[in-house]
Protein backbone atom coordinates (compact mmCIF):
# COMPACT_ATOMS: atom_id res chain seq x y z
CA UNK A 1 0.00 0.00 0.00
CA UNK A 2 0.67 3.78 -0.33
CA UNK A 3 0.61 6.50 2.03
CA UNK A 4 -1.03 9.24 0.62
CA UNK A 5 -0.28 12.50 3.11
CA UNK A 6 -2.86 14.54 4.45
CA UNK A 7 -3.83 17.41 2.12
CA UNK A 8 -6.33 20.02 1.48
CA UNK A 9 -6.90 19.78 -2.25
CA UNK A 10 -9.04 20.53 -4.93
CA UNK A 11 -12.48 18.29 -5.31
CA UNK A 12 -14.80 18.54 -8.99
CA UNK A 13 -14.39 20.55 -11.69
CA UNK A 14 -16.49 23.90 -12.92
CA UNK A 15 -15.85 22.99 -16.00
CA UNK A 16 -16.91 19.39 -16.25
CA UNK A 17 -20.24 18.16 -16.33
CA UNK A 18 -22.86 18.88 -13.55
CA UNK A 19 -22.21 16.04 -11.18
CA UNK A 20 -18.88 16.85 -10.89
CA UNK A 21 -19.51 20.53 -9.44
CA UNK A 22 -19.29 22.46 -7.64
CA UNK A 23 -15.58 23.06 -7.67
CA UNK A 24 -14.51 22.53 -4.06
CA UNK A 25 -11.44 22.38 -1.76
CA UNK A 26 -11.49 19.40 1.12
CA UNK A 27 -9.43 18.30 3.47
CA UNK A 28 -8.55 15.02 3.31
CA UNK A 29 -6.99 13.05 5.98
CA UNK A 30 -4.05 10.66 5.66
CA UNK A 31 -4.66 7.43 3.80
CA UNK A 32 -2.82 4.38 2.50
CA UNK A 33 -4.21 3.12 -0.95
CA UNK A 34 -3.12 -0.07 -2.66
CA UNK A 35 -0.80 0.12 -5.47
CA UNK A 36 -2.82 -1.17 -8.05
CA UNK A 37 -6.26 -2.10 -8.60
CA UNK A 38 -7.19 -5.90 -6.96
CA UNK A 39 -6.01 -8.67 -9.10
CA UNK A 40 -7.73 -11.91 -10.33
CA UNK A 41 -5.02 -13.53 -8.47
CA UNK A 42 -5.83 -11.59 -5.18
CA UNK A 43 -9.47 -12.28 -5.56
CA UNK A 44 -8.96 -16.11 -6.16
CA UNK A 45 -7.00 -16.54 -2.71
CA UNK A 46 -9.75 -14.63 -0.79
CA UNK A 47 -12.26 -17.03 -2.33
CA UNK A 48 -10.32 -20.18 -1.94
CA UNK A 49 -10.05 -18.87 1.73
CA UNK A 50 -13.31 -17.83 2.52
CA UNK A 51 -15.52 -19.80 0.19
CA UNK A 52 -16.98 -16.50 -0.90
CA UNK A 53 -19.55 -16.25 -3.59
CA UNK A 54 -20.10 -13.08 -5.64
CA UNK A 55 -23.36 -11.29 -6.43
CA UNK A 56 -22.62 -12.20 -10.20
CA UNK A 57 -22.62 -16.05 -9.40
CA UNK A 58 -25.64 -15.54 -6.76
CA UNK A 59 -28.00 -13.21 -9.24
CA UNK A 60 -27.27 -15.17 -12.39
CA UNK A 61 -24.41 -13.54 -14.46
CA UNK A 62 -22.75 -10.41 -14.54
CA UNK A 63 -23.33 -7.39 -17.79
CA UNK A 64 -21.46 -7.29 -20.63
CA UNK A 65 -21.16 -5.37 -23.60
CA UNK A 66 -22.76 -6.61 -26.30
CA UNK A 67 -20.82 -5.00 -29.48
CA UNK A 68 -23.38 -5.23 -32.20
CA UNK A 69 -26.47 -4.03 -30.55
CA UNK A 70 -23.89 -1.14 -28.59
CA UNK A 71 -25.97 -2.17 -25.26
CA UNK A 72 -25.31 -4.11 -22.06
CA UNK A 73 -26.58 -7.41 -21.11
CA UNK A 74 -26.92 -9.95 -18.60
CA UNK A 75 -24.73 -13.11 -19.41
CA UNK A 76 -25.19 -16.00 -17.17
CA UNK A 77 -22.01 -17.38 -17.57
CA UNK A 78 -20.22 -13.58 -16.57
CA UNK A 79 -18.31 -13.87 -13.27
CA UNK A 80 -15.01 -12.46 -11.91
CA UNK A 81 -13.41 -16.05 -13.51
CA UNK A 82 -14.86 -14.93 -16.95
CA UNK A 83 -15.92 -11.76 -17.22
CA UNK A 84 -16.58 -11.27 -20.59
CA UNK A 85 -18.92 -14.36 -20.29
CA UNK A 86 -19.42 -17.83 -20.82
CA UNK A 87 -17.80 -17.74 -24.70
CA UNK A 88 -14.49 -15.34 -23.64
CA UNK A 89 -11.29 -16.29 -22.27
CA UNK A 90 -10.56 -17.04 -18.90
CA UNK A 91 -9.65 -13.31 -16.84
CA UNK A 92 -5.51 -13.51 -16.02
CA UNK A 93 -4.31 -13.26 -12.95
CA UNK A 94 -2.48 -10.17 -13.34
CA UNK A 95 -5.36 -8.36 -14.49
CA UNK A 96 -8.02 -6.54 -12.60
CA UNK A 97 -10.90 -8.53 -10.94
CA UNK A 98 -13.71 -7.24 -12.20
CA UNK A 99 -17.69 -8.50 -12.58
CA UNK A 100 -17.55 -7.49 -8.83
CA UNK A 101 -20.01 -5.76 -7.42
CA UNK A 102 -19.54 -2.90 -4.43
CA UNK A 103 -20.88 -5.60 -2.35
CA UNK A 104 -18.07 -7.94 -3.02
CA UNK A 105 -15.72 -5.26 -3.23
CA UNK A 106 -16.29 -4.12 0.33
CA UNK A 107 -16.70 -7.84 1.41
CA UNK A 108 -12.89 -8.42 0.18
CA UNK A 109 -11.51 -5.18 1.73
CA UNK A 110 -13.08 -6.00 5.15
CA UNK A 111 -11.92 -10.25 5.35
CA UNK A 112 -8.14 -8.45 5.38
CA UNK A 113 -9.39 -5.15 8.11
CA UNK A 114 -9.25 -2.69 4.77
CA UNK A 115 -12.43 -0.31 3.30
CA UNK A 116 -13.08 1.27 0.28
CA UNK A 117 -11.91 4.27 -0.26
CA UNK A 118 -13.91 7.32 -0.94
CA UNK A 119 -14.27 8.92 -3.99
CA UNK A 120 -12.50 12.09 -2.48
CA UNK A 121 -9.14 9.97 -1.14
CA UNK A 122 -9.48 8.57 -4.81
CA UNK A 123 -9.63 12.11 -6.23
CA UNK A 124 -6.61 13.09 -3.72
CA UNK A 125 -4.28 10.63 -4.91
CA UNK A 126 -5.19 10.30 -8.37
CA UNK A 127 -4.29 14.54 -8.60
CA UNK A 128 -0.41 13.14 -7.75
CA UNK A 129 -0.16 11.94 -11.11
CA UNK A 130 -2.11 9.21 -13.08
CA UNK A 131 0.99 8.46 -15.41
CA UNK A 132 4.46 7.99 -15.01
CA UNK A 133 5.55 11.55 -15.72
CA UNK A 134 2.94 12.90 -13.29
CA UNK A 135 0.55 13.90 -15.69
CA UNK A 136 -3.27 14.35 -14.52
CA UNK A 137 -5.91 14.48 -17.12
CA UNK A 138 -8.25 17.43 -17.82
CA UNK A 139 -11.07 17.21 -20.08
CA UNK A 140 -9.38 17.39 -24.06
CA UNK A 141 -6.31 16.18 -22.69
CA UNK A 142 -4.66 14.32 -25.48
CA UNK A 143 -4.18 10.27 -24.51
CA UNK A 144 -1.17 9.51 -26.50
CA UNK A 145 2.38 11.45 -26.43
CA UNK A 146 5.02 11.34 -28.39
CA UNK A 147 3.08 8.12 -30.34
CA UNK A 148 2.72 6.45 -26.67
CA UNK A 149 -0.12 5.24 -25.13
CA UNK A 150 -0.53 7.13 -21.63
CA UNK A 151 -4.05 4.38 -20.50
CA UNK A 152 -5.54 1.57 -21.48
CA UNK A 153 -9.15 3.19 -23.31
CA UNK A 154 -10.70 2.61 -26.27
CA UNK A 155 -9.30 3.01 -29.71
CA UNK A 156 -11.46 2.90 -32.98
CA UNK A 157 -14.94 2.58 -34.00
CA UNK A 158 -17.21 2.33 -30.27
CA UNK A 159 -18.65 -0.39 -29.79
CA UNK A 160 -17.82 -2.49 -32.56
CA UNK A 161 -14.38 -2.14 -32.73
CA UNK A 162 -11.51 -2.12 -30.40
CA UNK A 163 -8.20 -1.34 -32.52
CA UNK A 164 -6.14 -2.14 -29.46
CA UNK A 165 -3.35 0.82 -30.52
CA UNK A 166 -2.78 1.20 -26.54
CA UNK A 167 -1.78 -2.55 -26.55
CA UNK A 168 -4.51 -3.85 -25.54
CA UNK A 169 -8.09 -5.26 -26.35
CA UNK A 170 -10.07 -5.56 -23.06
CA UNK A 171 -7.96 -4.88 -19.78
CA UNK A 172 -4.75 -4.63 -19.12
CA UNK A 173 -2.39 -6.38 -16.88
CA UNK A 174 -2.12 -4.22 -13.74
CA UNK A 175 0.73 -1.69 -13.71
CA UNK A 176 0.98 -1.97 -17.52
CA UNK A 177 1.60 1.26 -18.22
CA UNK A 178 4.17 2.57 -15.28
CA UNK A 179 3.67 3.76 -11.74
CA UNK A 180 2.60 7.45 -11.27
CA UNK A 181 5.24 9.12 -8.90
CA UNK A 182 3.07 8.37 -5.86
CA UNK A 183 3.31 4.56 -6.85
CA UNK A 184 0.19 3.88 -7.89
CA UNK A 185 -0.78 2.72 -10.84
CA UNK A 186 -4.14 2.06 -13.35
CA UNK A 187 -5.68 5.44 -11.72
CA UNK A 188 -6.84 6.05 -15.45
CA UNK A 189 -8.34 3.54 -17.58
CA UNK A 190 -7.89 -0.24 -17.69
CA UNK A 191 -11.37 -0.61 -15.44
CA UNK A 192 -13.12 1.83 -12.96
CA UNK A 193 -13.41 1.49 -9.44
CA UNK A 194 -15.53 1.16 -6.74
CA UNK A 195 -15.46 3.47 -4.00
CA UNK A 196 -17.33 4.16 -0.32
CA UNK A 197 -19.13 7.34 -1.76
CA UNK A 198 -22.89 7.41 -2.80
CA UNK A 199 -23.77 8.93 -5.78
CA UNK A 200 -25.20 11.89 -4.67
CA UNK A 201 -24.54 15.52 -5.66
CA UNK A 202 -21.50 17.78 -3.98
CA UNK A 203 -22.63 19.66 -1.07
CA UNK A 204 -25.32 16.91 -0.34
CA UNK A 205 -23.28 16.17 3.18
CA UNK A 206 -24.48 12.46 5.25
CA UNK A 207 -26.66 12.04 2.26
CA UNK A 208 -27.88 8.61 0.85
CA UNK A 209 -28.36 7.36 -2.80
CA UNK A 210 -28.86 4.22 -4.18
CA UNK A 211 -26.00 3.74 -6.39
CA UNK A 212 -22.09 3.84 -5.75
CA UNK A 213 -19.59 5.88 -7.15
CA UNK A 214 -16.56 4.33 -9.26
CA UNK A 215 -13.70 6.63 -10.39
CA UNK A 216 -10.74 6.11 -13.07
CA UNK A 217 -12.54 5.27 -16.31
CA UNK A 218 -11.83 2.09 -17.60
CA UNK A 219 -10.88 0.73 -22.01
CA UNK A 220 -14.25 1.03 -23.06
CA UNK A 221 -13.95 4.75 -22.83
CA UNK A 222 -13.49 6.43 -26.01
CA UNK A 223 -11.89 9.81 -25.59
CA UNK A 224 -13.94 11.50 -28.35
CA UNK A 225 -17.20 10.87 -26.27
CA UNK A 226 -16.21 9.00 -23.33
CA UNK A 227 -13.53 10.75 -20.75
CA UNK A 228 -13.83 8.75 -17.46
CA UNK A 229 -9.87 8.80 -17.35
CA UNK A 230 -10.63 12.30 -15.84
CA UNK A 231 -9.29 12.87 -12.84
CA UNK A 232 -12.72 14.01 -11.66
CA UNK A 233 -15.01 11.84 -13.66
CA UNK A 234 -17.73 9.84 -11.86
CA UNK A 235 -19.30 6.94 -12.79
CA UNK A 236 -22.21 5.54 -10.95
CA UNK A 237 -23.91 1.71 -10.40
CA UNK A 238 -26.49 -0.01 -7.66
CA UNK A 239 -24.35 -1.91 -4.89
CA UNK A 240 -25.52 -5.36 -6.45
CA UNK A 241 -24.15 -4.56 -10.01
CA UNK A 242 -21.46 -6.86 -11.24
CA UNK A 243 -19.52 -5.72 -14.60
CA UNK A 244 -16.83 -6.72 -16.62
CA UNK A 245 -15.24 -3.11 -16.87
CA UNK A 246 -15.64 -2.57 -13.28
CA UNK A 247 -12.87 -3.28 -10.34
CA UNK A 248 -11.51 -2.15 -6.83
CA UNK A 249 -8.44 -1.21 -4.94
CA UNK A 250 -8.66 -1.72 -0.58
CA UNK A 251 -7.68 1.36 1.55
CA UNK A 252 -6.68 2.45 5.62
CA UNK A 253 -6.96 4.92 7.49
CA UNK A 254 -3.56 5.74 9.53
CA UNK A 255 0.15 5.24 8.77
CA UNK A 256 -0.23 1.13 9.04
CA UNK A 257 -2.11 -1.43 7.71
CA UNK A 258 -3.66 -4.01 10.12
CA UNK A 259 -2.05 -7.01 10.27
CA UNK A 260 -3.78 -8.96 8.50
CA UNK A 261 -3.41 -7.11 5.50
CA UNK A 262 -1.09 -8.62 4.20
CA UNK A 263 -2.51 -11.09 1.10
CA UNK A 264 -0.90 -12.17 -2.61
CA UNK A 265 0.27 -9.74 -4.88
CA UNK A 266 1.48 -9.64 -8.40
CA UNK A 267 4.57 -7.78 -8.96
CA UNK A 268 4.04 -4.84 -10.80
CA UNK A 269 5.45 -4.92 -14.79
CA UNK A 270 7.71 -2.52 -15.48
CA UNK A 271 7.23 -0.45 -18.02
CA UNK A 272 7.96 -0.85 -21.88
CA UNK A 273 10.64 1.77 -22.99
CA UNK A 274 9.37 2.79 -26.23
CA UNK A 275 6.03 1.29 -26.34
CA UNK A 276 4.33 2.57 -29.45
CA UNK A 277 1.41 1.83 -31.85
CA UNK A 278 3.98 -0.03 -33.91
CA UNK A 279 5.78 -2.38 -31.76
CA UNK A 280 2.65 -3.04 -28.94
CA UNK A 281 1.73 -6.22 -29.17
CA UNK A 282 -2.11 -6.35 -28.69
CA UNK A 283 -3.64 -9.13 -26.35
CA UNK A 284 -7.27 -10.38 -27.57
CA UNK A 285 -10.17 -9.99 -24.41
CA UNK A 286 -12.43 -10.86 -26.86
Amino acid sequence: MVRIAAATVQIGDDQAPPDERPQTTRRIAAFLLDRTPVTVAQFRAFVTASGYVTDAERLGGGAVLDKTAGGWTQDPGADWRRPYGRSGPKAADDHPVTQVSWRDAEAFCAAYGLRLPTEFEWERAARLGQTPDGHVFRAGDPMSLDGRWRANVWQGLFPLLDEGDDGYRGASPVGAFGAAPSGLTDLAGNVWEWTASWYVPYGARNARGVERVQRGGSFLCDPSFCQGFRVTARGHATPDTSLMHVGFRCASGGDRPPARAGRLFTPIPAPIPGRTAHTARVQEAS
